[in-house]
């Protein structure tokens, strides 16, 4: 069943959710020519506080990948942080929080110069719990769909059209009897999953492929790898990594702000370590949630609060 919210932010204002159109002739309908955030709000059920996360970071993002897309961003990075905060409210959230802030070429040829075609802008936002897989791990697989290439169809922007690959991709993976697939580059190393970025555990060390290895550079990658290191002291190696060496891996998980930590137990039935959940994917999943919630209060910096319970009731 489709997400859905009683509101959307869109082109500067809320709106109940049945108003929020975009007309079917949009480049955004025809071509998929939008680039978009994936974000999360994080629910403090002992404070009863909402915060965001890494708000100011997504936001460094979305315009890198409008950059390269030549797109303009009708709004600062002030109106969309009150475009977050004002919707969420509005919605009434009292739990973990999912949104998306797309920006969007309307209806005109942006082929060409894409200056003269409006672009607008909508954040939708949901409730989204942690998903059960992260507590049991998934049966993974070597997709045969490669990862867009750097020098076709950038991984590092994070834009719609990008998501036909990982459909492919998925859909693949489920038609095979396996979740979430690992997809590899066209040189033939680990990329990352549809959706996520990947990570594996060696003799005691996470490694993770490098920025260049035709990858999203990940905000949730980024933050595990400052925690492996700063709280638990264990080593990060980005690194090309071998189609072979997956199956020797002690561990293994995909990270991201959909996916959050998602633990994988499997890959081309080969099992990882003995099959379960390791213990350093454990305790990232574990110190990621504490961060993410501020219940330590160690990493205030990356978190932006939306309100208490009692400011909406």
């Amino acid at each position: 069943m489709a997400s859905t919210a009683d509101f959307v932010w869109m082109d500067g204002e809320i709106v109940p959710w049945a108003n929020a159109q975009i007309h079917v002739s949009a480049e955004a309908v025809l071509r998929g020519a939008n680039v978009f955030e994936g974000m999360r709000a994080y629910w403090n059920s002992d404070e009863r506080q909402l915060y965001i996360f890494r708000n100011e970071e997504h936001l460094r993002r979305l315009r890198q990948s409008a950059k390269i897309m030549r797109m303009s961003i009708p709004y600062t990075d002030e109106q969309f942080t009150q475009a977050f905060i004002d919707l969420i409210r509005k919605n009434r959230f009292t739990d973990n929080v999912h949104f998306r802030p797309v920006v969007y070429f309307d209806a005109g040829d942006y082929k060409w110069k894409p200056d003269e075609i409006r672009t607008g802008a909508f954040v939708l936002a949901f409730s989204r719990p942690p998903s059960a897989a992260g507590k049991a791990g998934i049966q993974s697989c070597v997709s045969s769909w490669r990862r867009n290439s750097d020098n076709s169809s950038p991984s590092r922007i994070k834009a719609a059209g990008n998501y036909h690959n990982s459909r492919l991709a998925y859909v693949d993976a489920k038609t095979k009897g396996f979740d979430t697939p690992i997809m590899l580059n066209d040189r033939g190393d680990v990329a990352e999953g549809p959706a996520s970025c990947f990570m594996m555990v060696r003799d005691g060390v996470v490694i993770t492929p490098p920025v260049n290895a035709d990858i999203l550079e990940s905000i949730t990658r980024d933050t595990l790898i400052q925690l492996y290191r700063d709280e638990l002291g264990v080593q990060v190696v980005e690194r090309d990594i071998d189609r072979s060496e997956l199956y020797i891996a002690d561990e293994a998980f995909f990270c991201g702000s959909g996916a959050e930590v998602v633990p994988i137990v499997g890959i081309d039935h080969y099992p990882m370590g003995d099959g379960k959940v390791g213990p350093l994917t454990k305790q990232i999943q574990e110190i990621y949630f504490r961060i993410a919630t501020d219940k330590d209060g160690k990493y205030s910096k990356w978190l932006l609060p939306v309100y208490r319970d009692n400011d909406v009731r």
